[in-house]
């Protein structure tokens, strides 16, 4: 079967109404995990788009042991040791793998997240440990909570044990015996990223630009997808508006004013100008 091409009118169906007599304990809770030593600007990009994107409550979990006791340029965010964000009570998300390298303490961030029962949303070295790890994955598989994977073309090879030109040869296939493999909801990332739902179907997003080949642009995307699964989205449509919306938004500032030189922080703000547009149609 074709894939189905992502559009603004599908997915604005997909935002949910807020009511007026809202509080931030209606939009659930994050908790991103990941920040060794060097790496902790991607685990606080990702908890900065999960707020601005709307989740009600959002903790950072650090592994450094230098880490901050608070983010100063976003003070609403929850800083912890990422062992004490893994034990939070009402954790409705975790968003797993941003800058967390490999050593043994991640391995058991990930082994414990993995026996969570909130949903997961698992990228870049979260991925690479799975690769290594077939015990984990036995435990990935076994999950009833929803688990969204996010891997680029080479995290995909190293999932699948074959090589990257074989994903990129078939990417639709790719991402499918992803889903299938991990019972997860899969974005296979790259230009026309392919998303594969639970329920089987196959997704391609036409949104996006070069520009966003820049540093943090998936944490970016981590953080948004765990922004909608917490406010009450499935996994599946969370990825759909999140995959939409990140490249969507990269376009709108090439547009304007940043096809070479694009952040992540940047794109993080425009994504929620346009979350904001199409939740207002």
């Amino acid at each position: 079967m074709s894939p189905t091409l992502l559009s603004s009118k599908q997915l604005s169906k997909l935002i949910p109404k807020r009511p007026r007599d809202s509080h931030k304990g209606m939009f659930g809770t994050v908790a991103v995990i990941g920040g060794q030593r060097g790496m902790l600007g991607a685990p606080l990009i990702a908890a900065r788009a999960a707020l601005k994107l709307g989740a009600g409550c959002v903790h950072a979990g650090l592994l450094a042991d230098n880490a901050p006791g608070v983010d100063m340029l976003q003070p609403e965010l929850m800083l912890h040791s990422a062992p004490d964000a893994l034990r939070l009570p009402g954790v409705d998300v975790f968003a797993i793998g941003c800058g967390m390298g490999t050593d043994l303490s991640a391995h058991k961030i990930l082994y414990d997240a993995l026996h969570s029962a909130a949903a997961l949303v698992l990228d870049a070295d979260a991925l690479n440990i799975l690769a290594k790890r077939p015990d984990l994955r036995a435990l990935l598989g076994a999950r009833k909570a929803a688990t969204v994977l996010t891997p680029h073309p080479g995290e995909a090879a190293h999932l699948l044990a074959c090589e990257t030109t074989d994903v990129q040869a078939n990417r639709h296939a790719a991402a499918q015996e992803l889903r299938k493999r991990f019972h997860s909801s899969v974005v296979l990332k790259g230009a026309d990223s392919v998303c594969a739902t639970s329920d089987g179907k196959s997704f391609i997003n036409k949104t996006g630009n070069p520009g966003m080949s820049a540093p943090g642009m998936g944490d970016v995307l981590t953080g948004m997808i765990a922004a909608f699964i917490a406010q009450g989205m499935s996994a599946d449509d969370a990825l759909l508006l999140a995959v939409y919306l990140h490249g969507a938004a990269g376009d709108e500032l090439a547009k304007q004013q940043a096809g070479i030189g694009m952040t992540a922080t940047e794109v993080t703000e425009w994504a929620r100008w346009l979350l904001n547009q199409l939740a207002s149609n």
